[in-house]
């Protein structure tokens, strides 16, 4: 089979605008990786996590103000969370988010870390990161070495989810939108890898190939050690895209339960961790095709 390369069309600069940045900071809040009452980032720490100036800071901050999700602040204070996180069912995806940032975490120990992830979008795996990186920062962890792979599906097919219920043709807002995401979030996980390796000489290595399908789990896997796999839960829905009401088929991606097999908790957790493994290399070394986001 030929494989051939998926180019991604970025904006002039490459970098996160401020309503992308937005969008990050309040997933965290809706799922209780900032939590209520707690004091955000600060401008210069949020800048440098997603590589932008503090002015494209300030505006998604501002953003998030006008939502009534963050309190107004005093001069040099960063402002707090000022809504609960989440909502209904929010315990659920919390316990996803929450769950995989203390694995992520708890790999982030070994000198040498490696995570393969196929998913709809990085966006929990950039979530996911938050804490390790923090960390790192910080000075309490230090791998050698950074491996990731992401595995997500080609711009060019119709997706079965998120999609419209009603065939849209060559115009189809929910394509888009979700392109924008998925674009967007991987630019921001590689900036925020990529830049360990100046900060802190640590031989960081990511790669990004597209599906020709529609994953209908996520699926992480951390080194030999772990696999921690999710369904998709699918629901029909009514939401604004692109300045109008569409009916959609959607995913409540964050929302799910992920399950943990651990390779050491006897022969059956070991047995998916490894057939995980082998599948993920199979997709990767066969049927996907190169992703380039630049």
């Amino acid at each position: 089979m030929r494989v051939t390369e998926e180019s991604v069309a970025v904006d002039g600069t490459g970098k996160p605008s401020p309503g992308e940045i937005a969008d990050a900071l309040r997933e965290r809040i809706r799922t209780g990786v900032l939590r209520a009452g707690h004091r955000m980032p600060t401008q210069a720490e949020l800048a440098d996590e997603f590589g932008v100036d503090r002015g494209r800071v300030r505006q998604a901050l501002q953003a998030l103000r006008d939502e009534g999700l963050l309190s107004n602040a005093s001069k040099g204070t960063p402002p707090r969370v000022s809504t609960p996180a989440g909502g209904p069912g929010g315990g659920g995806s919390e316990t996803t988010v929450v769950g995989l940032g203390q694995r992520i975490a708890k790999a982030f120990e070994q000198p040498r870390v490696r995570i393969d992830a196929l998913c709809l979008t990085s966006e929990s795996l950039m979530l996911g990161l938050g804490e390790p990186l923090r960390l790192i920062h910080q000075g309490l962890l230090l791998p050698d070495s950074i491996d990731v792979r992401v595995l997500l599906p080609s711009r060019s097919i119709a997706l079965a989810f998120p999609a419209p219920v009603a065939e849209r043709g060559d115009e189809d807002p929910v394509h888009q939108r979700w392109l924008s995401m998925r674009d967007a979030q991987g630019r921001v996980l590689r900036h925020n890898l990529l830049t360990l390796a100046r900060s802190h000489d640590i031989s960081v290595n990511v790669e990004f190939r597209a599906l020709p399908f529609t994953p209908p789990v996520r699926l992480y896997l951390l080194g030999d050690s772990e696999a921690l796999f999710a369904y998709y839960m699918i629901t029909k829905q009514e939401e604004e895209v692109g300045g109008e009401r569409v009916e959609t088929y959607d995913a409540l991606g964050t929302q799910s339960l992920l399950f943990s097999y651990e390779s050491g908790s006897g022969p059956r957790d070991a047995a998916f961790v490894k057939e995980s493994q082998q599948w993920f290399d199979a997709l990767w070394q066969t049927i996907s095709t190169d992703l380039t986001l630049s």
